[in-house]
């Protein structure tokens, strides 16, 4: 099914890698006008050369720049909220400051991006609110207090979202897979080695891949296919659930 967005401007955030990288690829192919947002204005600006995105440089927990977002959320048609980091620690253990920071990058953030973009989706009749959550927004796993409640927070909002842009043309869901091969997981390794205590080569069998059925780390550019998906017309009356990608693991 070819996808034609080329009438639509899309914002991904956490656009430099990863999930985010393949969503920007995936939109502007199709046609989409693409602001991608991240803090790594180096990988931006290489992917602005080759994809022909619009680089945006900010920081989504700097109040400051939340506020220079605001002028051109108005003519976002597409919200791609992705910026996400990690930590991994038991709750006792968990520095306050990492808890608060993942809390308002990962749901504080989306929150602030929809209200600022949905009275011009409302105005126009037409708005695609992707939030990308986490088999972790539907399950909890040890060590990661801040993920979870994060997610679980975003599937919650995005609910909101989606009863509220009913009526207005504006459908909200959310995209939960398993570990995704990103930066942001491979970077979890150390981590999870150290609180699990096993060695870092054994994390990818003994910790990420146990739930799923399928053994194996989901690619970026499935979830991007998702995203696509879900600003299709097939899926105009999707709203308000969650496109579960997780290899069966909820299926538990």
């Amino acid at each position: 099914m070819e996808i034609d967005l080329s009438s639509r401007t899309a914002l991904v955030t956490g656009a430099a890698s990863g999930i985010g990288a393949a969503c920007a690829a995936a939109l502007s192919g199709a046609g989409a006008r693409v602001l991608a947002l991240d803090l790594a204005g180096e990988a931006l600006e290489k992917q602005a050369a080759e994809l022909g995105t619009e680089p945006v440089v900010a920081d989504l927990v700097n109040e400051d720049d939340l506020a220079r977002l605001e002028p051109r959320l108005a003519e976002v048609d597409i919200l791609v909220n992705n910026a996400g980091i990690q930590h991994v620690a038991p709750v006792e253990e968990f520095p306050p400051e990492k808890f608060a920071a993942i809390v308002a990058l990962m749901l504080v953030a989306p929150f602030r991006l929809a209200r600022g973009a949905l009275p011009g989706m409302y105005a126009r009749h037409w708005g695609r609110v992707v939030n990308i959550s986490s088999v972790h927004g539907l399950r909890a796993s040890p060590y990661k207090s801040a993920y979870v409640a994060a997610k679980h927070g975003l599937e919650g909002l995005s609910k909101v979202l989606a009863l509220e842009g009913g009526a207005n043309g504006v459908t909200s869901n959310t995209i939960c897979p398993a570990y995704v091969r990103t930066p942001l997981v491979e970077r979890q390794i150390a981590d999870q080695a150290r609180v699990h205590g096993i060695p870092e080569d054994e994390v990818v069998e003994k910790i990420m891949l146990t739930e799923p059925a399928v053994k194996r780390l989901v690619e970026p550019s499935e979830v991007a296919q998702a995203v696509l998906y879900l600003c299709s017309p097939a899926a105009s009356f999707i709203t308000g659930t969650s496109l579960v990608m997780d290899g069966g693991w909820s299926a538990r």
